[in-house]
């Protein structure tokens, strides 16, 4: 029987750190599906990447990387905000998982609560190999090249994305959400 993993993260953007705990995944399930949670958010400080872009820097990194895409599946989920709901949510938008990789409290407690097993994630470097510090760099002009795939890091530049992020700083502009920095 194949066992497959279900690991959520919001990958913006999407970095080494996510590709060794993919890589941990990938280790103890057959198979991993990579769920792109808060996928209707993009232009924000927290969320800057649209669901597009967020697919594709995973898919290339992970090339970058070596990992066979026939071990892993991509899907984006919306959030719905209401905790008590959000299980069977995620379940009508991925195929059947055995077991969720989070590191996260919240994601843990509710997959917990069902049944659902959970697995921790050792962390890598996680100081500085965080989305939150790398959109941090971008906008102090600090390296953050150096915390993702080469590939992702082209990628970032193509589409503008640390331009992006800066324009988003800008006290004047109305899209602008509470930043967690």
């Amino acid at each position: 029987m194949i066992k497959v993993g279900l690991y959520v993260g919001r990958f913006q953007p999407f970095h080494m750190g996510h590709i060794e705990a993919i890589k941990y995944a990938l280790k103890k399930v057959d198979e991993l599906i990579i769920a792109i949670g808060s996928a209707q958010y993009s232009y924000t400080l927290d969320n800057p990447f649209t669901t597009g872009e967020r697919i594709t820097m995973i898919r290339i990194g992970l090339y970058e990387s070596g990992i066979d895409t026939s071990k892993y599946q991509i899907v984006p989920i919306p959030d719905i905000n209401i905790h008590t709901l959000w299980i069977a949510y995620v379940k009508s938008y991925t195929p059947k998982f055995d077991l969720v990789f989070s590191n996260e409290p919240l994601t843990s407690r509710l997959f917990k609560e069902t049944g659902i097993k959970v697995e921790s994630i050792p962390y890598f470097n996680r100081n500085v190999c965080s989305a939150t510090e790398i959109r941090k760099r971008m906008i102090s002009n600090e390296d953050w090249q150096s915390l993702m795939p080469k590939s992702v890091s082209s990628y970032l530049m193509e589409i503008d994305g640390v331009d992006r992020i800066i324009e988003l700083t800008r006290t004047d502009n109305p899209s602008i959400q509470k930043s967690k920095f």
